[in-house]
């Protein structure tokens, strides 16, 4: 008689390969999604404002990332595959900032940390800091703290964001424009005396030529005319809960092969409608930021 033992044994192995597998997944998984930071989130700027109150410094269209001393976490909680060379020699310190390499390259930085495996791509992403969430002093105390920091990590992966002090809105309107002739997006207003706090807030304040926002991506409209056939336009839902549909800006390729539902959108408009809806939305880009 053959014992139980031996006639079980392929299937005593099959299983214990699934349980492996499972453990392995479940340690991936766990490694991969990490709990949402908490960041603050700029209100748009108003006219008004005593800028001189201000640190302010050039708004980088990057990846956002938050670092907390181990891993480099995206907005979403999500953690980014980064290179052990690339995190070697960041701080035991959260840090806030954006993944990026030079203007008009966010879809290319996007491309490169949003893969989940490292690769030599990241030898161009810089961490560009603009802020220590736990440090707990006011923004000017931060941004000394900030120069030492970068001063003694040697890190060339590190940046700080220049920030620089504003007399008045003239001087204000003159550093905005040499940023957009530069090729920049805008400007950040962070108050002096203000302490990080998460959410939206008008301790931060963004300055850009035009408004914009982010929105999901929830349906499509098919096109008529000439667009017969493809995406007429994107129907969206704001982080207000607003519905509306953005269908300027798109493409021939994007209207054919649409941005997916439920990825990330930027658009930008003139405005709101007495009902609180964005006129003249314009697609910019998609702003997809999970793991490929």
């Amino acid at each position: 008689m053959v014992p139980l033992a031996r006639c079980h044994r392929p299937l005593a192995n099959v299983l214990l390969a699934l349980a492996v597998l499972f453990v392995g997944v479940l340690f991936w998984s766990v490694a991969e999604a990490k709990d949402k930071p908490s960041v603050m989130l700029a209100e748009v700027y108003q006219q008004g404002v005593d800028v001189s109150q201000y640190w302010v410094s050039e708004k980088l269209d990057g990846v956002r990332a938050r670092w907390d001393g181990n891993h480099l976490i995206s907005r979403g909680g999500h953690a980014f595959a980064a290179p052990t060379w690339f995190i070697a020699g960041l701080p035991n310190i959260s840090l806030d900032g954006e993944l990026w390499i030079a203007r008009g390259r966010y879809e290319e930085t996007s491309s490169i940390v949003r893969k989940h495996t490292p690769h030599e791509g990241w030898r161009e992403i810089r961490l560009m800091m603009f802020d220590l969430p736990e440090h707990g002093g006011p923004f000017d105390q931060r941004v000394s703290a900030m120069k030492r920091l970068v001063e003694t990590t040697h890190s060339p992966f590190l940046v700080m964001i220049e920030q620089q002090t504003i007399k008045n809105e003239e001087e204000l309107q003159q550093r905005l424009t040499e940023v957009l002739d530069q090729g920049g997006e805008g400007l950040m207003l962070h108050r002096k005396t203000a302490r990080y706090a998460s959410g939206r807030t008008h301790d931060v304040l963004k300055l850009k030529p035009f408004m914009d926002a982010e929105a999901t991506v929830i349906g499509y409209r098919p096109g008529k005319g000439q667009f017969a056939g493809q995406v007429g336009s994107l129907k969206v839902r704001t982080d207000e809960g607003v519905e509306l549909y953005v269908g300027s800006g798109l493409t021939n390729e994007q209207r054919s092969h649409p941005p997916p539902l439920q990825s990330r959108i930027t658009f930008r408009y003139q405005g709101l409608t007495k009902n609180g809806v964005p006129r003249f939305p314009v697609f910019l880009r998609i702003r997809n930021e999970q793991p490929e």
